[in-house]
């Protein structure tokens, strides 16, 4: 359909047409009476602005021109030349009557000042100084850069003036101004209150400035200022301050050459010159904004007839539609316009999204379920993967052997072995996708003894507790309780609970574990004398993410995931689980219920096959691992067998101790700080002393790409951590059978 913006029934035509026509010549007329403005307050600004530049120039030209005359005055009176003692009482009375200096004085051309208004201790040579020398070499009047005084001991320049007897030189007259009183002399200069007022000699150094001269006494122009004072600009130049400030400085020079080589700088912020064109054009614009609002009037109320109360009608349809009611129409009759597209637009829409409302909700659903279910499996994924794998395999295996005649010794690693075993079974249980997925979680169910499963939950926790210095007060009848039940997961579910006390309840605190049977039912109580909880916690303390009050370090760790497996697992066991709670401070009581069972009770889980080495030659082993740890454990199970173990913890480390002992065989991680243990290998390789070694990469990597890339790099075998201990027994075997 051919359509013209521009056409009277056209809404865009309307509402353009008009507020174009009202708005265009303002606009146009506002932006270049703004720039207009803007520049002619610049260009008045750098008229004046060097015009008082020049002004302040030139009063302290002549303060100058005033010390000139008086120096040469005195250079035609006799007793300057005179007794030391009649000239200092001349120079005294002469300073009596010029207020702005500090001291007159008579230089010999030996650089001794012989005569002097102040008196000084001792002989004062200023044969060194700069101003003195020129008023010898160019006999002429000589205004110097900034002085401190030696003899006065303040900010001050020197006037010179050179004292010629007979067409010679044979002393120069000096005048000490007081830098405060030369700033005196451009007091009568008007400054805006964010301006400045610079006078530098020509070294850059600062003789004056407006306002807070004192502090700026003898040193240098920013460097800005000093870029601008090498080549003075003729017209006035922007310059960015050290405070921050943009301002338009002016620069000019104090005085003819024969006076002074002083430089005044002024510099007026930038807003301040602009800011009348700003007011100006804030003026303009306030008129413009009062042009378009009159102009969007009229066409409000000139349209409201053709045009709005038509698209009003069209807007209260869209929000029915949004709101839900997808039944509504427009009920407008179809013209040959713009309007009349939208309410057919609409109305197709309102008849697409009621047919299709239903598959949005049935695919929103599943989607939502689809959520949840990968939610609460990566949730319990984390949770379970985050538990510490304290117990390691090869530490019990060194304790077997080493110590397999002490019962007690025997019994830590067997603990450790079955700690070991429960959280390989766990992770495999948890890394089966498909089932959680499912919501399946698979139980091997037999009759327990839940005596038996509280106690390895106690074993497991109990590092926890000794670390808090706890009490743990177990209270076990001496009858089995037997329920049906998976073994690792009732001590999941027990463990969970416990660690749950033991997090929220101070150091030297109390938990008790109760277990009776009521009934037909087990019930297990784990109280503590902790935190407490609010009852509002209480009921929703067993959903994921909860937390109670924890202190800011955060010490224990987690992520409010321990107590909603507590549930879940209870609930797939038939049984039920609450929290009580006293209120906050007044500590807290979880209870566990669960179906007692019938029939005779499973033996304990068995023991872990042990591993032992044969008896062999010892090897020279050396084992490189940045986790001492790690690198102690992997020692103390070599040293046991009966091996010589050397132990680095860098590269560059385990590059020396294999040239000093010549290893059998290197166990080499490859994440060491200084060098990958690829380049290790690549470099113990090189070595004459291990150059025909076993290197087994020891590493956390277990792709088969990673394996590839061992090999090449010269590796001999590869080992993923957590060892496999039986492999590496009958790995040693085979190497200790072998010539060293």
């Amino acid at each position: 359909m051919p359509m013209n913006v521009f056409r009277l029934n056209s809404l865009r035509g309307r509402l353009i047409l008009l507020v174009a026509l009202a708005i265009t010549p303002m606009v146009a007329m506002t932006v270049l009476t703004g720039v207009r403005e803007r520049e002619h307050a610049i260009e008045v600004a750098r008229e004046n602005l060097q015009r008082v530049a020049n002004l302040a120039a030139a009063n302290e030209a002549q303060s100058l021109e005033g010390a000139r005359q008086i120096l040469r005055d005195l250079s035609s009176v006799p007793d300057v030349l005179g007794d030391q003692h009649d000239c200092s009482v001349l120079m005294s009375d002469i300073l009596s009557k010029n207020l702005d200096y500090v001291n007159f004085g008579l230089i010999r051309l030996n650089g001794d000042v012989t005569c002097s208004a102040v008196a000084s201790i001792g002989m004062v040579n200023l044969g060194d100084r700069a101003h003195f020398q020129r008023a010898i070499s160019e006999r002429r009047f000589v205004a110097s850069n900034y002085v401190f005084g030696r003899v006065i001991g303040k900010h001050t320049v020197n006037l010179t003036y050179p004292v010629i007897k007979k067409g010679e030189v044979v002393g120069v007259l000096f005048a000490a101004m007081d830098l405060t009183e030369l700033d005196k002399f451009v007091l009568d200069v008007q400054l805006s209150p964010g301006a400045v007022l610079w006078t530098a000699d020509s070294q850059g150094t600062i003789i004056s400035r407006r306002p807070d001269p004192g502090p700026w006494f003898g040193k240098k122009l920013p460097a800005p200022l000093q870029k601008g004072l090498l080549h003075p600009p003729k017209t006035p130049i922007l310059i960015a301050d050290d405070d921050g400030v943009e301002r338009m400085y002016a620069f000019a020079r104090v005085g003819r050459h024969e006076v002074s080589d002083y430089t005044v700088m002024i510099g007026i912020p930038q807003e301040e010159i602009v800011a009348a064109a700003q007011r100006d054009q804030l003026i303009a614009t306030i008129g413009l904004a009062a042009t378009v609002t009159l102009a969007l009037l009229a066409a409000w109320f000139g349209g409201d007839v053709l045009i709005v109360r038509r698209v009003q009608a069209l807007a209260r349809t869209a929000n029915r539609i949004a709101s839900g009611s997808l039944d509504t129409r427009t009920g407008m009759q179809y013209e040959n316009e713009e309007i009349s597209d939208l309410a057919r637009s609409l109305d197709d829409m309102a008849l697409a999204l009621q047919k299709k409302e239903w598959e949005r909700d049935a695919a929103a659903a599943s989607l939502q379920a689809a959520d949840k279910r990968k939610d609460e499996f990566l949730a319990m994924l984390a949770h379970e993967l985050r538990n510490p794998l304290a117990p390691i395999s090869s530490g019990a295996q060194v304790l077997k052997m080493a110590h397999g005649d002490n019962p007690s010794v025997a019994r830590t690693a067997d603990i450790i072995s079955r700690q070991v075993e429960h959280m390989t079974r766990l992770i495999d249980d948890l890394l089966d996708v498909s089932r959680v997925t499912r919501g399946l979680v698979k139980l091997n169910r037999q009759v327990l003894d839940l005596r038996h499963v509280v106690e390895d939950a106690v074993e497991q926790t109990y590092p926890l507790f000794k670390s808090k210095r706890q009490q743990l007060n177990l209270d076990l009848p001496d009858e089995a309780q037997a329920v049906g039940g998976d073994h690792k997961r009732l001590v999941q579910v027990v463990a969970n609970l416990l660690n749950n006390a033991a997090k929220y309840t101070p150091e030297h605190g109390q938990i008790d574990v109760r277990l009776r049977r009521d009934g037909e039912r087990v019930r297990l109580q784990v109280e503590d004398d902790g935190i407490g909880m609010t009852r509002e916690l209480c009921g929703r303390v067993f959903e994921l993410f909860t937390q109670g009050e924890r202190t800011s370090d955060r010490s224990q760790g987690g992520l409010g995931l321990g107590l909603a497996l507590v549930r879940t697992l209870v609930l797939l066991h038939g049984g039920t689980v609450r929290a009580e709670s006293a209120g906050p401070d007044r500590g807290s009581q979880f209870t566990i219920e669960l179906p007692a069972a019938q029939g005779e009770v499973a033996p304990g889980l068995d023991q872990p096959a042990e591993h032992s080495l044969p008896p062999q030659h010892g090897l020279r082993c050396l084992v490189v691992d940045d986790n001492v740890d790690a690198a102690q454990t992997l020692a103390l199970f070599l040293e046991a067998a009966g091996h010589r173990v050397f132990i680095a913890h860098r590269a560059t480390e385990a590059i020396e101790l294999a040239r000093a002992t010549a290893p059998q065989i290197c166990f080499l991680d490859i994440g060491l700080p200084d060098i990958d243990g690829y380049q290790l290998a690549e470099h113990l390789r090189q070595l004459p002393q291990t150059g025909r070694c076993q290197l087994i990469a020891v590493t956390g990597y277990g792709r088969k790409e990673d394996q590839d890339r061992a090999l090449a790099a010269g590796f001999d075998h590869y080992f993923v951590k957590p060892l496999d201990t039986s492999k590496l027994v009958h790995l040693l075997g085979v190497m200790a059978g072998e010539p060293a």
